[in-house]
């Protein structure tokens, strides 16, 4: 049986550069590979992986979009809050939920919706 050894989500977009650049001037992520002939990019943050790409041909998008959201899970969910909330579209502000998780959530600039939580077990914790 196939093992899995990774998820890196393909984000259509319909403006390469100002997608390249929501990324790395908000959220920080490093910018690891472009090729503009098929509008296309990679980018990573710590763990996390994304490619960036204009739809083609074979793809025939009805409208850029995704009807799920994108849940990242990061150290110090406060600190990124208080970073995070003067420089992009708020979706829902941060909150501690009954399920143990402390939470917000933004939209980047194609409307993607991006949560970002911590366990609450983790908050006030030192290593």
């Amino acid at each position: 049986m196939s093992r899995f050894t990774g998820l890196r989500p393909m984000l259509w977009t319909e403006n390469l550069d100002e997608t390249i650049g929501f990324y790395t001037h908000i959220l920080g992520f490093e910018l690891l590979s472009r090729n503009d002939e098929w509008q296309w990019a990679s980018l990573q943050k710590n763990e996390v992986y994304i490619m960036l790409a204009r739809p083609n041909e074979h793809e025939k998008p009805v409208a850029i979009g995704f009807t799920g959201s994108f849940y990242f899970n990061v150290d110090k969910v406060d600190e990124l809050w208080e970073d995070l909330k003067t420089k992009a579209k708020i979706c829902y502000k941060i909150e501690t939920f009954e399920w143990g998780m402390r939470e917000f959530a933004i939209y980047d600039n194609n409307g993607y919706i991006l949560q970002f939580s911590e366990p609450v077990d983790n908050i006030g914790n030192t290593e």
